[in-house]
Formats: C-alpha cells, structure tokens, sequence
C-alpha cells in the first residue's frame, strides 16, 4: 500500500497494517517530524503496525500553532491515541522525544489505559536527571551552533537563510519546552525500559544511559550503536532489528550485524 497521511493530524501511518498484533508509537526528536520514521515502515515485518506522532508547527503542519509545554504536548498527543492504540503497543522516543514517551505512558496509566509493552529510549537521560537549560533563549546563530554540534541537520538547510528561520522556529520551540521541562516524582512504568545510544553521542554515555533501569521495570538493557546522537539515521536498519529482537525473536529480521549485546 501506499503512503498516507492518517486523519489523525497527529499520527502518521506510511503503511496502514489493521491485521497488525502490536502496533510502534515513534515520537521524534526537538525539531523532528513523523517523517524521521518514515523508512522504518518498509523494516518491520507485517505484524507491527507503525504510527509515527507528527507534531504542530513543521512538515505538513507548518502552519498550526506550535506547543512549547510538556504538559500540554502530552495531553495532546494521548488524545490522539486513545482512538488509535486498539492493540499491544510499544514506545520508542529518540532524544526529547524519550521524554515526551516517558510521560505519555504516564498518563495513558493516568487515564486507565493499558501500559506500553516496552518503553526504548533513545539519546537521552532520564527524566529524574532532567537538567533544564538555556539554548532556547539564545541568538539564531547560537542555536545554529547547538544543531551543528549534534548533527542531524543538513549544512544546506542552515546555510539559506528562508529555510533556516523556517527551522529554527520550531526548533527553538522544542528546545524550549524540553528544557522548561520539570517531570513529577518519579513512578516506576512497571514494563521494561530499553536504552539505545551511539557510542560518540555527547548528550548520552552508556553510564547515563542505566539511570532509565529504575523507571521501568528494575532491570538494566542498554545498547550502544555506532555514531553520534543521531545514530539512528545510518544505523536505521541494526536499530529496528534490535528492537524487534527485545519484542519477540521471532519478529526480527535476523540478518543484520548488531553492533553489541544487551
């Protein structure tokens, strides 16, 4: 089948799977869109069904008001949800999206909803180490700065200047609510927590990465992955499998090289 865009504003399925027994929430990076999860359709296997949260303000939501709380976020996108997941699920976050994973499934329980099945986190610390900052209050070139020394975002984008302001006001929007972030006491999710990171990602060393252990259900599972805090991009195709492998065996595709063992 081919791509569609889902009713939903805030879901996206590239491949619409109902027969599907577990169904992957993706929630993107500060500045990201559905589309950075867009070439994991065609990885997984017909019995995960992806939706991939697309947030206001950028890609085919350029022009909606954007949401610079977590609180609000979080509501938001567990609105959308609650007349989606209608089987097992599992949630993956990669950078501020973790965190915006962590507390969706928090308030799913909230509201008598199942738990997730496995919560993976993806380039950043957990939530009870959230450590604020001030990115979001500086220049247009500071924040450049800040892109560059991630990665992830393309010269080009950051070198014409329509495209740059375009940017860069949604990315000033995530970096803000991410670091005006402030989670409640910390409350164990009871599912197991996974943790992927690259192995030269200075936003998050395996070290850190453990401090997820006790938000989920007590037990250590970290893997490091070659590359930087966006890893994920060249290694897409090790990251679904390893994935799919801490879902059921069974589901993984079986003939990628992983990179290390939980």
């Amino acid at each position: 089948m081919s791509s569609r865009t889902a009713p939903d504003p805030w879901l996206r399925r590239f491949t619409a799977r109902p027969a599907a027994r577990l169904q992957l929430v993706c929630l993107p990076h500060a500045g990201g869109g559905a589309s950075s999860f867009r070439g994991w359709s065609g990885l997984l296997p017909p019995d995960v069904e992806l939706l991939a949260v697309q947030y206001p303000g950028r890609e085919d939501r350029f022009g909606e008001p954007m949401i610079d709380e977590m609180g609000a976020l979080v509501v938001a996108v567990c609105d959308a949800l609650a007349g989606a997941l209608d089987r097992p699920y599992v949630l993956f976050g990669h950078s501020m999206g973790s965190a915006v994973a962590y507390e969706v499934a928090r308030e799913l329980r909230r509201r008598g909803r199942p738990g997730p099945r496995r919560l993976v986190a993806s380039g950043r610390e957990a939530p009870v180490r959230a450590r604020g900052g001030e990115v979001h209050l500086g220049d247009d070139d500071a924040l450049c700065a800040e892109l560059s020394r991630l990665g992830g975002t393309a010269t080009e984008i950051l070198a014409d200047h329509d495209l740059r302001r375009a940017v860069l006001g949604y990315v000033r929007n995530d970096y803000r609510l991410i670091e005006t972030y402030r989670p409640a006491p910390a409350t164990p999710l009871g599912c197991p927590v996974t943790v992927f990171t690259g192995d030269a990602d200075p936003e998050l060393t395996p070290a850190q990465a453990a401090g997820w252990a006790p938000l989920g259900d007590g037990r250590e599972d970290v893997q490091t992955f070659p590359g930087g805090h966006f890893y994920l991009g060249p290694h897409r195709a090790q990251v679904v499998d390893a994935l799919l492998r801490r879902l059921d065996p069974a589901l993984s595709r079986g003939r990628v090289e992983h990179p290390s063992t939980p």
